[in-house]
């Protein structure tokens, strides 16, 4: 299938800019019409009983409608939001497209740079998606546990997935490494693994 993304990240000669794709950003306003015939109907100098009735419910639809356009430009500020700290966090991702350069990410890291409750961001990160100049990812890709190499350094999960594949293509396909072997190469570079 197709995935249309919801955001889109371009390098602007090595400045990221996000935008919301217009799907999440649909431009809304209260039909002038309505505003216009409800106040005809407060002009009127009869005030009957229908007339009443026709003003509370033009009212109601109005008040509706900007209850329903906030939710909207709050629902796209928290993506925003959410998206906007991701781009920042991995921003050397977003930049070269190199895997390994991924930073250890949690969602209580987004949370407390936006403010917003754990919940929220692992609705976003689970359910959106990001077109960069590298591919388009689902949120929770940018997301890993932390590993401390002999070092001391932090380093993403998602690097030592990609040195694993690494050895894993390029050992002999009629005599594949074990994991032991593995573990103890991995062990070599410094990644300490069970």
């Amino acid at each position: 299938y197709y995935i249309i993304p919801d955001f889109y990240i371009f390098n602007n000669s090595g400045t990221l800019e996000l935008t919301l794709h217009n799907k999440n950003a649909p431009d809304l306003k209260i039909s002038e019409d309505y505003r216009e015939m409800l106040l005809q109907y407060e002009r009127g100098s009869k005030k009957d009983k229908r007339q009443k009735e026709a003003v509370q419910f033009i009212k109601q639809k109005i008040d509706a409608a900007k209850w329903f356009i906030d939710a909207i430009k709050q629902r796209q500020s928290t993506l925003l939001l959410t998206m906007n700290a991701i781009m920042d966090y991995q921003q050397n991702f977003f930049l070269s497209g190199d895997e390994t350069s991924l930073r250890p990410m949690i969602l209580k890291d987004i949370s407390e740079i936006t403010g917003l409750d754990i919940s929220t961001i692992s609705r976003v990160a689970n359910s959106k998606f990001v077109q960069t100049e590298f591919g388009t990812y689902r949120l929770k890709f940018f997301f890993s546990e932390s590993l401390t190499k002999t070092s001391g350094e932090e380093v993403s999960t998602h690097e030592v997935k990609h040195i694993l594949a690494e050895m894993i293509q390029a050992e002999e396909k009629h005599n594949p490494l074990s994991d032991d072997q593995l573990t103890e190469m991995l062990s070599e570079k410094g990644y300490h693994i069970a």
